[in-house]
C-alpha cells in the first residue's frame, strides 16, 4: 500500500472516537439529571410526611376529644416567611371506648391515674392497708382509641402523602366517642 491511500483513515477513526465520547458524556449528564430528580422527589416526600406528622401532633396537643374537627396547618419548612406546605387534618375518629376498672390503674406511680380511681362500696375491715377502694370496681376514666389522618399535597412539586396515627388516650367518664361533625343525640 502506498502512503497516499491511508491519509483519510486517521481522520475517520478520530471522528468515530469523538462521537463515542460525546455519547458517553450525554448519557452521563442524563443519568445525573435523573438521579437529582429522584433525590429531589424523595426530599419533597419526606418534607410532606414531616408536615403531616407535625399537623397530627398539633391536633393531639389540643383537647380534640371534646370536639373533633377538621384542621389546616401551614408550615414554612425553610423559614423564608412563605408557607411551603399545608397539612389537612381530618376530624379525628374515635374507634373504641373501653371502661377502665380500678385494678387497671396505677395511682401510686402515674399521676394521671390518681383522678381516675373511684371509691368502692366496701367499708374498712380493720385490716391494715384496707382503703375502701374496690380493686375491680368501675373507675372514673375510659381508655379511648382514636385515629387521626393528615394529608399534605404540594402543587409546586406534586409531592403528596397521607399519614394515619392511632392513639390511646385516657378520658374522664362521660367523654363521648364520636367521629366528628355534630355529636350524637
Amino acid at each position: 500500500m502506498s502512503p497516499n491511500k491511508q491519509q483519510g483513515s486517521t481522520l475517520i477513526v478520530a471522528l468515530i472516537m469523538l462521537v463515542l465520547l460525546t455519547l458517553v458524556a450525554v448519557s452521563a449528564i442524563n443519568s445525573t439529571t435523573t438521579s437529582l430528580q429522584i433525590v429531589g422527589n424523595a426530599q419533597f416526600r419526606e418534607e410532606a410526611g414531616s408536615v403531616a406528622q407535625s399537623a397530627i401532633e398539633q391536633v393531639i396537643s389540643t383537647n380534640f376529644t371534646a370536639s373533633p374537627v377538621v384542621a389546616t396547618i401551614s408550615v414554612d419548612i425553610n423559614k423564608d416567611g412563605r408557607v411551603d406546605y399545608s397539612g389537612q387534618v381530618s376530624a379525628p375518629v374515635c374507634t373504641s371506648s373501653i371502661a377502665l376498672t380500678n385494678d387497671q390503674l396505677h395511682p401510686l406511680t402515674v399521676a394521671a391515674d390518681q383522678a381516675c380511681v373511684s371509691s368502692g362500696q366496701t367499708t374498712s375491715t380493720g385490716i391494715v392497708g384496707a382503703s375502701g377502694v374496690t380493686a375491680t370496681g368501675q373507675s372514673w376514666c375510659y381508655k379511648q382509641s382514636w385515629d387521626i389522618q393528615a394529608s399534605v399535597a404540594d402543587a409546586n412539586t406534586g409531592a403528596n402523602t397521607v399519614v394515619h396515627q392511632g392513639l390511646y388516650i385516657r378520658v374522664p367518664t362521660g367523654t363521648n366517642c364520636w367521629s366528628g361533625g355534630a355529636p350524637p343525640i
